[in-house]
């Protein structure tokens, strides 16, 4: 595949050392796009290719001013970029063109990115699938008549298909995660803070989501994660930025993983995930780390109950003037209804309540990784799916009660803010890819991608076995 084949790591060190141009890297990925993505419809908003071109010839002989100096950058479409439409996947937004950068675009921008467009999502990131009635839907490249997952479908659906070599998500309910386990990917979703977003009006509310790194390989993550992590000033409960890169080579022999499977029964998982995974935790145990069963630490469903009303507090507070225009909530998909009216109708005991279920989580997972130094659970409970389906209703014969309950395996890691890394576990026995989280306790984002990082030169899924599109 050419520049198109290299990780954002070794594309940055040649361009630094000017063995490759700008102009030269921006002309393979356009390529690859051009022939690719209409097949899969990762990225969206595309700019005109010659204006990219010279974009990028412009910065052939310039100083690089960061780690992304010349390489092209498909934003996630939850992101406003100066400039650039920006939909959230929705109608009502389809022609808007942010006057301003959101902060984490800002911060790709200065490290030199060059955006050539957007990353589908789903409207309003909700679901684990990317679809929406403006650009349609994200299908994987692995099987193009099977879904990406969602919310950040389009970016790894991209990188999996090579048409950027490094890209953004963000993560609320899995949305790192479930497509990176889709699409044969590394996600990132970092400790809650690490990564800041814009000043909003719920700030101090808001701590279930957080921004985070997608790539091919771990390295490229962490070089991300330096990019789009430290303080913003305007945001509450930020956390100090650190180094990542340079600290990625620690050893894994003596360590004690912790492995969850399905929560005792209570996450279902389609045949032959759990299997998956548990062929993957072997590469763990065969470089020295203790593998060791753990039982479900804490009821499932209080879990589900805590988090469902939070999500849905904060969806019915953002969204509240959308819904009171009769027009607007018209053009709102029906997922997206339902959780403001169910936010609508909560009480402030009911708040209260599942704020005191988080808090008791939090403290119980604290406790747990006192024994253990990295816990493990799938990234998803369903193997990619028809992308013409809106969600799976049912899971191995369990019928699913909400839009997004087959998400569920990934509640554990939102609801306590964790970092949690998205690492490929291999091939199911319809060829399609699946993954599994790997967790530690807030603050140890460092030694969770080191440990990915292990993982990732034992078995480098994405390099061994790409996309045939």
């Amino acid at each position: 595949m050419g520049l198109t084949g290299l990780s954002a790591s070794d594309l940055a060190r040649l361009i630094a050392v000017r063995q490759v141009a700008p102009s030269e890297v921006m002309a393979a990925f356009l390529a690859r796009t051009q022939a690719v993505n209409p097949g899969i419809n990762a990225l969206v908003s595309l700019r005109d290719a010659d204006d990219l071109m010279a974009e990028a010839r412009r910065l052939d002989d310039a100083a690089p001013r960061g780690w992304l100096h010349g390489l092209p950058f498909a934003v996630k479409d939850l992101v406003a970029v100066r400039g650039l439409r920006t939909t959230y996947g929705s109608p009502l937004f389809a022609d808007f063109v942010p006057a301003a950068d959101d902060l984490l675009a800002a911060r790709l921008r200065a490290a030199g990115a060059v955006f050539i467009g957007k990353s589908n999502t789903p409207e309003w990131g909700q679901g684990s699938h990317s679809f929406n009635p403006v650009h349609g839907v994200t299908r994987n490249p692995y099987d193009p008549s099977r879904s990406a997952g969602g919310s950040s479908g389009g970016a790894a659906a991209a990188l999996a298909a090579r048409l950027v070599p490094v890209a953004d998500g963000s993560d609320m309910m899995g949305s790192l995660r479930n497509p990176a386990a889709f699409c044969n990917v590394y996600g990132f979703r970092p400790s809650w803070g690490l990564v800041p977003g814009d000043a909003v009006g719920d700030s101090f509310l808001a701590t279930l989501a957080t921004e985070g790194p997608m790539a091919l390989t771990v390295e490229d993550l962490a070089r991300l994660l330096e990019v789009m992590a430290g303080p913003n000033p305007l945001v509450p409960f930020c956390r100090p930025a650190e180094g990542f890169a340079d600290r990625l080579d620690a050893p894994v022999k003596g360590l004690r993983i912790g492995w969850l499977g399905d929560w005792g029964g209570a996450y279902r998982c389609e045949p032959g995930i759990l299997d998956l995974c548990e062929a993957a935790l072997a590469v763990f145990a065969d470089m020295g780390a203790e593998v060791v069963p753990v039982p479900p630490p804490f009821p499932a469903e209080q879990l589900w109950q805590a988090w469902t009303t939070l999500r849905a507090m904060l969806n019915a507070g953002d969204k509240a003037g959308l819904y009171a225009d009769p027009v607007k909530r018209a053009a709102l998909k029906p997922e997206t209804v339902w959780e403001i009216e169910q936010g609508q109708g909560l009480s402030a005991a009911a708040v209260h309540a599942a704020s005191v279920i988080r808090s008791r989580w939090y403290a119980r997972v604290a406790r747990l990784f006192q024994d253990h130094d990295a816990l493990v659970l799938p990234s998803a409970q369903v193997w990619p799916f028809p992308a013409e389906w809106r969600w799976p209703q049912v899971i191995d014969g369990r019928a699913m009660d909400t839009y997004h309950r087959w998400m569920e395996v990934v509640v554990p890691v939102s609801l306590a803010g964790l970092p949690a890394l998205a690492l490929p576990a291999g091939f199911g026995a319809q060829g399609l890819p699946m993954g599994m989280q790997v967790f530690g306790p807030v603050g140890a984002d460092a030694k969770v991608l080191a440990l990915g990082q292990a993982y990732h030169l034992a078995t480098d899924w994405p390099g061994r076995r790409p996309p045939v599109l």
